[in-house]
């Protein structure tokens, strides 16, 4: 009987337990190739497929494009960077900040759970009004969101120090932690799905009328999935600085945008699987264009793409995904069970 029970809780959260077998083989093939350039873009990979399973939490589960998450990575990385820079140096590079923060030294993963916590309260403020919008509205609503904290960021240079980049911040991230960041973020992406907020979250996505006339509070749903989404990305941006070592505004921005929703889009928009191999999939392709743009040798002559070519190889990709497989690499279905009998 416990044997039976164990079997069946593995089969249930299987689709999680299957993508970190996966993470965990590239995570143990890249340590055996002992390549740091590989290892590199393997944490970078994971630093920002915690950001995209949170952008999944919120759009994936309620339908609705967001254009603006990049804001709440920006939040959660200045966090972070106010908690863990040691005192000396925040006495120098930021003379101005509140007195507590100057002498605030957090050890860096409870600042990094701590620095998600900024940016669920704004997202919780402005998602008052954003969650009773829908469509394109709600789109270029959470772009405007992301100007508005550009501009606030950009200018309040006593906190940020402006356009200019804040260092001193610890770069801890190995390949194992930066593995168990990601387990995190599909541990509370794969949750939040099960639960029962996030099926009548996804009731919202497929049909409004319906989900309304079986009693589901669509605003109240797309609140609190932009809440936690906020969070969880938060999180992601306080690791993503403690991969890079420096925090400055400009990194969160279209750019960022751009390319956490094409690796969602291309895994596939509907689900955790989705967000997953589509972070892998652009990782491993925007490598290989680096890699091309920075020539090889092919005996006395070196051949290289021109400049540009990861661009213009992720807008081909991307139409080529939208026009003959618009739902994704995995067809917006997790990984199921592979040992069910087969049904004739």
């Amino acid at each position: 009987m416990a044997e039976n029970r164990a079997l069946a809780l593995l089969r249930r959260v299987w689709p999680v337990v299957s993508l970190a077998l996966i993470l965990l083989v590239i995570a143990i093939a890249i340590r055996l190739t002992d390549d740091i350039v590989l290892e590199d873009v393997y944490i970078e990979a994971l630093a920002k497929l915690v950001v995209v399973v949170g952008l999944y939490i919120f759009v994936g589960n309620t339908g609705v494009i967001s254009f603006g998450h990049p804001a709440f990575m920006a939040m959660g990385a200045y966090a972070t960077a106010w908690l863990t820079i040691p005192p000396n140096i925040k006495r120098i590079s930021l003379p101005n900040i509140w007195p507590a923060l100057a002498e605030a030294h957090v050890a860096v993963i409870p600042a990094n759970l701590l620095a998600g916590l900024p940016a669920a309260a704004f997202a919780f403020l402005v998602g008052l009004g954003i969650s009773r919008l829908a469509g394109i509205a709600a789109g270029i609503s959470t772009f405007g969101l992301l100007m508005i904290v550009r501009v606030v960021y950009s200018n309040w240079e006593d906190w940020t120090l402006g356009f200019s980049t804040i260092m001193g911040q610890p770069q801890y991230l190995t390949i194992w932690n930066s593995f168990g960041w990601g387990i995190f973020a599909m541990v509370v992406a794969f949750a939040y799905q099960e639960s029962r907020l996030g099926l009548a979250a996804r009731a919202s996505r497929e049909d409004e009328v319906a989900a309304r006339a079986t009693g589901v509070n669509i605003a109240r749903q797309r609140l609190i999935a932009f809440v936690l989404s906020a969070y969880l990305v938060g999180v992601g941006g306080a690791i993503y600085v403690h991969f890079i070592g420096t925090v400055s505004i400009e990194t969160f921005y279209v750019d960022m945008v751009v390319i956490t929703l094409v690796m969602l889009i291309v895994g596939g928009i509907n689900s955790l699987a989705g967000a997953v191999l589509g972070t892998i999939a652009i990782t491993a392709l925007i490598e290989m264009l680096r890699n091309l743009e920075g020539g090889f040798e092919i005996g006395a002559t070196v051949i290289a793409a021109p400049r540009g070519t990861q661009e213009i190889g992720l807008a081909i990709v991307m139409l080529l995904i939208l026009i003959y497989r618009p739902k994704g690499i995995t067809g917006g279905r997790e990984i199921t069970w592979p040992f069910a009998p087969r049904r004739r």
